[in-house]
């Protein structure tokens, strides 16, 4: 495996519980990127326990929200591993800052892979969480890998969709036209400088922004959830990145998920319309969709109080028991 350097003090933006056990762990995907995560173990944990790979919010490192979900449901006896997804945070892979539909799913299926081969765990009873942008690839992993026993995407993004028609669904296809014509642009100028040039993420926002940038920014740029290694907190994408989401929508087979899940979002979210859409299309009795009241999208990244975690936790034990 490709060879990390892994910061070994506690530089969370959430403070360490001694009710678990902290390491770090590296694992490879199928395409040989090796990924980093940090692992929690319920102190005096006995026998294979039951298992949840954490990842998300998109463009952010576990050092934030997936990290704080990952404690949390260690507390609660499960075993977890919060993951940074390939090209970001303490993972590996070249160049830096780019995303995918396809390696961002790998990803969570490379998390089961660690956790189905670890002694300390029961490969029958593995679960995954996805927050923002990652419920959208939790949900796609779930349809491809039948390993994965429970699902959680937690105030959930479709990337593909939000990318491919902005907000709302409003682009049109000559707007999207116009991107694809300014993105191989980029391409062509990153080609001739042999770099990548990165956009900016979470510039502070005007007085008349979406009250959502607002949010975002109070997360990412100030000491709620900064991270130097977090994109959202100022690294930046690959500008190019985006090219991939254009022609890949992630959930046309989330339909045939037989496994269960449960999607989580704020009734004030902005985009709470994804979430909802993506649970229409889950079929049977093991799909559950719960809506938190008065919540807003980044509310769920980090406020223990209004994160359903007695719900969540009620969730895994019924569906990794």
């Amino acid at each position: 495996m490709e060879k990390l350097e892994l910061t070994q003090e506690w530089d969370k933006t959430f403070p360490q519980s001694d009710k678990v056990s902290h390491s770090k762990v590296t694992f490879r995907n199928r395409y040989g990127i090796t990924l980093a995560a940090d692992m929690y173990v319920p102190k005096n944990a006995e026998g294979k326990l039951a298992a949840i790979a954490v990842s998300g919010p998109f463009g952010a490192v576990k050092e934030q929200s997936s990290g704080l979900y990952a404690q949390t449901l260690a507390e609660r006896g499960f075993l977890t591993i919060a993951f940074d997804p390939s090209f970001t945070g303490e993972s590996g892979g070249q160049p830096r800052n780019i995303a995918s539909p396809d390696l961002n799913t790998e990803d969570f299926s490379a998390a089961v892979d660690y956790l189905a081969t670890r002694t300390d765990v029961d490969a029958e009873r593995i679960g995954i969480l996805g927050v923002c942008g990652w419920g959208g690839f939790a949900i796609n992993a779930a349809a491809n890998d039948t390993r994965i026993k429970a699902t959680i995407a937690s105030t959930m993004y479709d990337i593909s969709r939000c990318t491919a028609n902005s907000y709302y669904d409003k682009m049109t296809a000559d707007e999207r036209y116009g991107m694809r014509q300014q993105l191989n642009a980029q391409r062509t100028i990153d080609a001739r400088n042999g770099t990548y040039q990165r956009n900016v993420m979470n510039p502070k926002p005007a007085d008349d922004a979406p009250q959502f940038m607002k949010d975002y920014y109070d997360y990412y740029k100030t000491k709620r959830g900064y991270h130097p290694r977090s994109i959202n907190s100022g690294q930046g994408w690959n500008m190019t990145s985006s090219l991939a989401f254009l022609n890949a929508p992630i959930l046309a087979y989330s339909g045939e998920i037989r496994s269960a899940v449960m999607v989580i979002h704020g009734e004030k979210a902005h985009s709470r319309y994804m979430g909802e859409d993506a649970f229409k299309k889950l079929k049977g009795d093991n799909k559950h969709l719960l809506i938190i009241p008065g919540a807003v999208h980044t509310d769920l990244y980090d406020k223990t109080d209004i994160i359903p975690f007695d719900k969540i936790e009620q969730f895994y034990k019924e569906y990794l028991k």
